[in-house]
């Protein structure tokens, strides 16, 4: 459906008063249908807002003036204007379309965590229904308090019937928002049936039916966030990034929208941290934070947006910039996992990483929700020694995966065994899992993920003799981490590159040589441990043996040594 631009709406007509022009009541009135029908929201409330000042506008007003306060996050003033409307229906003896009110009043209430008064006004409802007796496509309506229950229970074999028996009465009226509300719904239940390929088939059927503009305003709102977020849990990159777009481009259409401009910033950091897009991923969270915290969709984003600024600072070695995030992330209601727990597995500190991810995993037994926290589970508990814990997190991740039917998650689970396979010195099998998450992550178009991969590969080949490959894998993934400025995965590249075969290392393993060249540099205990991603206690422990194998008592004679024998380059050489 093509808007006319606000421009050619033109101005209210005017009348003369005490020698004054004013705009008259019917003309306000007009304005503000125009105005919503080309979803100018903010010119749609206050003309809707004046001319009910002036004189009350009826109740089918009164609904478009609560829709513009939705769509400009204006919560109170978008129920208040559909109790008054509901009231207004039922005087009228319109009962159907009162009960749509009290629909959508409950609805509101209950994701404004108003538990209570949204069980009141679907029970209001029901009543309502209930003594009229007719059949209405409001029944259905009332179907989906049903199905949110059943589904957020995990009972997705009640809501995916419920959905369906939704989506008939939709039909039956021909009221394509319940339908394909009720869809989308449906989709996310497959999914979490197991029935992955047919769920993703309605979920694409209702990106086309939203983007033709055949759903209402808010309906289509809601549609896109939830089925965005639903894509992210899933780890349906490809779905995710098509659905944003499409998000993007209705919310640039509407300038003056502020209920969805929040979750929108956010799911498009969260694309373009996946693509590479660092900085812009950043900005778009901040402002998503800073910008758009009106209405109760935003501010449910705001935490994401917190979490995603985290995300990215820890990945840059910004500890305390990202401590800071996660922290805000949290107090908007938020849990900043697993990103918090790496940060302190960063600062050297395993013990905490450890004992928090152990406690979030234990608390998440969903599938999808674990798959998130088992990727950080493997990588702390092998950064702790404990590689019997993360082998069988490894293992649990691919089940999930293969069940899942994810390329993403399939990716993930592929580094967490790549990673296991190495620390208990199996080459060969890390090489093979390594190499699938590489081209995995090459295919979904993630660049650093695929660098990490390769760090993997560089290892493993180096393990099985393979020198000049592993080089080649470290040269590549070294140019993604410097152009993305992840200083943790760069600075790790660098001491990797550096030890090579072909010298003589005076006994020290790869690690200890990792240690000495941080000491070169000048780095203390806790920057090595957090640059290494390994305890203070153990870096204390590696520089015992390499002072021990060295013949050395102080940093500064190891360093001396170290460049005297060609075991580090100096810091200054590239």
């Amino acid at each position: 459906m093509i808007k006319q631009p606000l421009e050619r709406l033109g101005h209210c007509p005017a009348r003369r008063v005490d020698n004054r022009l004013v705009d008259t009541d019917d003309a306000y009135l007009a304005r503000g249908r125009a105005c919503y029908a080309a979803e100018a929201w903010l010119e749609a409330f206050e003309s809707l807002s004046a001319a009910d000042g002036a004189t009350p506008v009826g109740p089918e007003d009164l609904e478009l003036l609560a829709r513009s306060a939705y769509m400009l996050g204006r919560d109170e003033a978008y129920a208040a204007g559909l109790e008054r409307a509901h009231a207004m229906w039922l005087d009228a003896g319109d009962v159907p379309r009162a009960v749509r009110c009290a629909f959508w009043i409950g609805h509101s209430m209950l994701f404004r965590g108003h538990q209570v008064r949204a069980s009141g006004w679907f029970s209001l409802g029901e009543r309502l229904l209930g003594a009229d007796g007719r059949d209405c496509v409001e029944r259905g309506y009332l179907l989906i308090p049903l199905w949110l229950s059943q589904m957020g229970g995990g009972d997705w074999q009640s809501g995916h019937a419920t959905a369906a028996e939704a989506a008939e009465v939709g039909e039956r009226f021909g009221d394509a928002d319940l339908v394909w509300l009720a869809r989308d719904e449906q989709g996310r239940a497959l999914v979490n049936l197991g029935r992955v390929h047919e769920g993703l088939r309605l979920v694409d059927e209702t990106l086309v039916i939203v983007e033709s503009g055949a759903l209402s305003p808010i309906v289509s709102g809601i549609v896109y966030c939830n089925t965005i977020a639903f894509c992210r849990d899933l780890y349906a990159l490809r779905h995710e990034r098509e659905w944003t777009d499409a998000l993007t481009r209705w919310c640039d259409r509407q300038p003056q929208m502020v209920a969805h401009n929040g979750l929108c910033l956010v799911h498009r950091a969260e694309v373009l941290q996946y693509g590479g897009a660092w900085p812009a991923a950043l900005e778009e969270a901040r402002q998503a934070s800073e910008r758009f915290t009106q209405g109760v969709l935003n501010q449910i984003a705001c935490g994401q947006a917190f979490y995603r600024q985290g995300e990215i600072h820890r990945l840059q070695g910004r500890a305390a910039e990202a401590e800071d995030a996660y922290r805000e992330a949290n107090r908007c209601g938020f849990e900043p996992q697993p990103g918090f727990a790496l940060l302190r597995l960063a600062q050297g500190n395993a013990e905490a990483a450890a004992a928090t991810i152990r406690r979030a995993v234990a608390e998440h037994t969903r599938e999808l929700e674990r798959a998130a926290l088992l990727a950080a589970y493997v990588e702390i508990m092998l950064a702790g020694g404990d590689a019997g814990d993360a082998a069988a997190a490894a293992d649990q991740l691919s089940a999930i995966a293969e069940h899942q039917d994810s390329d993403a998650l399939r990716a993930t689970a592929a580094y967490g065994l790549a990673s296991v396979a190495l620390a208990a010195g199996d080459s060969a099998a890390g090489l093979a899992a390594a190499r699938r998450a590489e081209h995995a992550w090459q295919d979904l178009e993630a660049p650093y993920e695929a660098a990490r991969a390769r760090v993997l590969v560089a290892l493993a080949c180096r393990s099985l003799g393979d020198d000049d490959t592993a080089d080649l894998e470290l040269h590549t993934a070294r140019a993604v981490f410097e152009e993305l400025e992840a200083g943790p995965d760069l600075a790790q590249v660098v001491f990797l590159a550096g030890s090579g075969p072909g010298m003589d290392t005076h006994g020290l393993s790869e690690r200890e040589l990792a240690v000495l060249r941080q000491v070169v540099g000048g780095a203390s205990n806790r920057q090595i441990a957090a640059a290494l991603v390994i305890s203070e206690h153990t870096v204390a422990r590696h520089l015992q043996n390499i002072f021990g194998k060295l013949g050395v008592s102080s940093r500064t004679a190891a360093s001396t040594f170290a460049l005297e024998h060609g075991l580090v380059r100096s810091p200054g050489q590239q």
